[in-house]
């Protein structure tokens, strides 16, 4: 059982880990949870793959790393998870220029956006949190293969607790748009995958895990208005009466813990928060993992849509 909790930091997880040698990719390093994960674990030893949309804001990134780590060993790709176009040219350069790629931690997501598209006509949040994370990930597999960890981390969310993936109308193509059944779709979707990653390929020592970061104020609420942000406060503090937010290092500690905890070691296809694996839980409001986001059959039933949607095979 970890000794870990729901206030510890990423330097504290770490704290006896030596990451030298490995290659850490990491979507969303630009700002918040990404950037804190990318510098503690260079901190370490790890060379960091910063990958993030905008290179200016990913260069700005680097500076501030480099300001507390100077011997960091960091790289930065740009991608936009909203585009397949753009993924492909991503995973393209990476394969060129990377040996391997030891951990993948899929990082990025928007969350409670109004209702938007994908430039490929997908909902938003559906399409950047889990297709955009899908594509990527296959992309990428022949890297992750090669390494040595072979770990992959999936952000989710106890917004996956909203509700289940519709897969007869993933897109809100006929059902009315509501911002938050989309992100919490979009949340179990990322816990499904990792079920489906698990089932794909542990045979080949490939493990993955879906994290529950904790309620952190990062840029991800940047879609929200006040009346959203108070709505959401109430839901939260009417059904968890023990919530309280975590700082930026207490946030990343839970996907830290995921890419380096030897007591995780082969048991992939798990839900994390609080730097331990939750239990499956459809009651509480307050933790635990809902039973639909690690039903093995719907976790195929995504995996096959996911390929459907965006023209992605696995390698089997």
């Amino acid at each position: 059982m970890t000794s870990f909790g729901h206030s510890t930091t990423t330097d504290e997880v770490l704290a006896d880990c030596d990451l030298t040698g490995l290659t850490v990719f990491i979507t969303g390093a630009n700002s918040g949870l990404g950037q804190e994960t990318a510098r503690a674990m260079a901190a370490k030893g790890a060379h960091v793959v910063m990958a993030g949309r905008d290179q200016g804001k990913l260069d700005d990134a680097v500076t501030v790393i480099r300001a507390a780590v100077p011997e960091a060993e960091l790289d930065t790709i740009t991608v936009d998870l909203g585009s397949l176009e753009s993924i492909r040219a991503a995973t393209s350069r990476a394969r060129q220029r990377f040996n391997k790629i030891d951990i993948l931690i899929n990082n990025a997501g928007v969350m409670a956006c109004p209702f938007t598209h994908t430039t490929d006509g997908f909902e938003m949040q559906f399409g950047t949190n889990h297709l955009g994370h899908f594509a990527l990930t296959g992309e990428l597999m022949p890297l992750i293969e090669r390494g040595t960890a072979k770990r992959i981390v999936n952000l989710s969310s106890r917004g996956h607790h909203m509700g289940p993936v519709d897969f007869d109308d993933p897109n809100f193509v006929h059902r009315p748009y509501d911002p938050w059944s989309s992100y919490g779709q979009s949340k179990t979707a990322n816990v499904l995958f990792t079920v489906g990653l698990e089932q794909h390929f542990a045979v080949l020592g490939i493990h993955a895990y879906a994290v529950h970061p904790g309620g952190i104020e990062t840029n991800l609420g940047r879609h929200m208005t006040q009346e959203m942000r108070e709505a959401l406060m109430a839901r939260i503090s009417s059904r968890d009466t023990g919530f309280a937010w975590k700082t930026i290092p207490q946030g990343a500690a839970t996907s830290c813990w995921a890419a380096t905890a030897e007591e995780l070691e082969g048991k992939g296809g798990v839900y994390c928060e609080d730097c331990h694996v939750a239990e499956q839980d459809d009651e509480s409001a307050s933790g635990g993992v809902r039973s639909y986001a690690l039903n093995p059959s719907y976790a195929e039933q995504l995996w096959a849509l996911s390929e459907e949607l965006t023209g992605v095979k696995y390698p089997s």
